[in-house]
């Protein structure tokens, strides 16, 4: 039975990837239609070895900011060891499963001489500030638009609901750090609302681990939450500001696309990374249909050429700093002993 069983879960991911794959197919093919990948290659081969060292740079300090909450939330964890962490994890989610991410951030923490609870609590603070910004930097985008003297409804509405989960976000945290009880109620009923639908799932220990989680942040949480929303609105146009030097490499002018609206269009669709390879197709199919949409020459092969150039720096630029970041950790134990 259980081999049965993790058959059938394999042939359920398979199917999940076709479909997302299908999925992403379609939606390039009908924002972009035909794309002469001939002249994108064309656009790519233009990339100097000076510029690949700029935005390999532009990465580095995109990766820093991306980490950065870590060193904020947990005691006795420097910025360099929270990027080293980080770097590690992204690479364990990349090529297995959850949770090799947690482990290996949890054993990388312990050798460091940080608590495991400690590092889990300020794992878990991290992911939620990204979520906030990930759902809030639409609401950014249309504040960059209004201010730029655009309008559009079809981007407002969207931005607006995606706001809203950025603020429910922040409500909860708030409510959560405020008093220990909410916390606790809440711990308890999502505890039993998953009960529901798995066995062996105990409200009860999901409350404990609740209030032992506020106690390990809370006091950490007032100043240490705004800061990391602004590091990581940093990571973000640090980001935007990576796709807009890869479209200057392969001869996209600032008269065709301007910085501006790079930003605004890359705000408006981030929520998209929530899907795999941080919204890998999809994500880029809006924007340069976005960017496409202002109609001021700019050649859509060459933008394809940018946001390829950008996707592969963005995409295997962390893993081959993973590579790196697990390596040196591996031989400062060896040194250790």
């Amino acid at each position: 039975m259980p081999e049965e069983s993790g058959a059938r879960r394999r042939w359920v991911r398979l199917g999940l990837v076709a479909v997302l794959l299908t999925v992403i197919v379609v939606v390039i093919r009908g924002l972009l239609g035909d794309i002469d990948w001939e002249q994108v290659r064309t656009a790519i081969a233009k990339l100097a070895p000076w510029q690949f060292a700029v935005l390999v740079i532009g990465l580095l300090v995109r990766q820093f900011l991306n980490a950065l909450p870590l060193a904020l939330f947990i005691p006795g964890c420097p910025p360099i060891r929270a990027m080293q962490n980080d770097q590690a994890a992204i690479l364990m989610t990349t090529v297995a499963p959850p949770p090799s991410d947690v482990v290996l951030r949890l054993a990388m923490f312990g050798s460091w001489g940080i608590p495991a609870p400690a590092g889990l609590a300020g794992t878990v603070m991290n992911t939620v500030t990204f979520y906030v910004v990930r759902f809030g930097a639409p609401l950014l985008g249309i504040a960059l638009m209004l201010a730029l003297g655009t309008f559009y409804l079809g981007e407002f509405v969207p931005a607006v609901l995606s706001g809203s989960v950025s603020a429910a976000l922040l409500a909860v945290v708030w409510l959560a750090f405020r008093g220990e009880a909410f916390t606790v109620g809440f711990a308890r009923r999502l505890g039993r609302f998953v009960g529901r639908m798995r066995h062996g799932v105990d409200p009860e220990a999901w409350a404990a681990w609740a209030a032992d989680f506020r106690g390990r942040v809370v006091d950490r949480v007032p100043w240490a939450l705004p800061r990391s929303v602004l590091a990581l609105v940093a990571m973000v146009v640090v980001d935007a500001t990576l796709i807009v030097a890869s479209l200057r490499f392969v001869g996209v002018t600032a008269s065709e696309v301007p910085a501006i609206e790079v930003l605004v269009a890359f705000l408006v669709a981030y929520p998209l990374t929530l899907f795999p390879f941080s919204g890998l197709g999809i994500l880029d199919a809006v924007v340069v249909a976005t960017l496409l949409a202002i109609e001021a020459g700019a050649d859509e092969a060459e933008l394809v050429a940018g946001f390829v150039i950008w996707r592969t720096i963005t995409i295997a630029g962390p893993l081959v700093l993973g590579l790196l970041s697990v390596g040196l950790w591996k031989l400062q134990l060896l040194r250790a002993r």
